[in-house]
């Protein structure tokens, strides 16, 4: 982005923007996530992957308990803490850089982030209880604040907007002023448009092509596209590997300061090659 500096935090945790874009590495503990369902229920296969990522260079790791494809049914917080606890109660420690935990339920963040967790992922941004942000507040944690038309279950049944842009960009004035109201610092907040939640491919494309419109807001954007169905929707997920490249490369050029991965070596290879370009055209 073009504002000279940005501070991030999410507890212990702080980064200063500019900077190297951040990749975030994916843990899905889930049976039944698009990509990956199944990989890392075991918490011994979860803990094991997550250092992995890190030694790839991963800079957060998000580990969920709980899918969030597209028609995916909610489980209950009791299935979702079983699945992640026995994962994050060894993580945190094990780890030097922040966790993060992909949850829309208040119980389960409150518990990894007593367990040690930093930053809540909450694709639930578009809730209308406050529990979540005031928890957030309490314990300064970072706190991802995505947009979604619905909910996981229904998000993908005709999405309509009249503008997308103008759409994510309202929620995103609103969500920062209910935040502050409940007491989170602007610097715990990071935006993410929601690429493929409750957009067609038409919305998701318009989206990363608007980065530059987030830039107003002075926070950190992520983009998450890794592996998603609108890259190839006649392709497994692991084989859309290029296409999610190119998202997160043209995402960093836009101004985008965390890319969501599975493919976290990947990724990082093509978003660093892509800001030596970048930053070689500016002098």
């Amino acid at each position: 982005m073009s504002q000279s500096w940005m501070i991030l935090k999410a507890r212990r945790f702080q980064f200063t923007f500019p900077r190297p874009a951040l990749v975030m590495g994916i843990v899905n503990v889930t049976p039944d996530s698009f990509s990956d369902g199944g990989q890392f229920l075991n918490p011994s296969a979860a803990v094991a992957h997550a250092k992995e990522l890190a030694v790839q260079g991963a800079e957060i790791i998000d580990i969920g308990g709980e899918s969030t494809r597209p028609g995916a049914s909610p489980v209950s917080e009791a299935e979702e803490l079983r699945r992640i606890m026995p994962a994050l109660e060894q993580l945190p420690s094990l780890m030097k850089v922040p966790i993060s935990i992909d949850t829309m339920k208040v119980g389960v963040a409150r518990a990894a982030l007593g367990a040690g967790a930093s930053i809540v992922n909450d694709v639930g941004a578009n809730r209308t209880d406050a529990a979540m942000w005031r928890l957030v507040a309490e314990t300064g944690a970072g706190y991802i604040c995505m947009h979604m038309k619905g909910n996981p279950e229904n998000m993908q049944r005709n999405p309509v907007y009249t503008d997308v842009v103008d759409e994510v960009t309202d929620f995103f004035h609103d969500r920062i002023g209910q935040l502050g109201n409940c007491g989170v610092a602007v610097e715990q907040i990071i935006l993410d448009p929601g690429i493929g939640f409750g957009k067609t491919m038409e919305h998701n494309v318009q989206l990363l092509g608007a980065l530059k419109s987030f830039e107003q807001f002075r926070r950190p954007v992520l983009v998450g596209a890794s592996r998603k169905s609108f890259l190839g929707p006649s392709l497994p997920p692991a084989a859309r590997l290029p296409a999610a490249l190119a998202c997160a490369c043209l995402a960093v050029e836009a101004g985008a300061q965390i890319v969501r991965a599975h493919d976290v070596a990947e990724t990082i290879q093509a978003v660093r090659i892509t800001e030596a370009i970048t930053a070689g055209k500016k002098k």
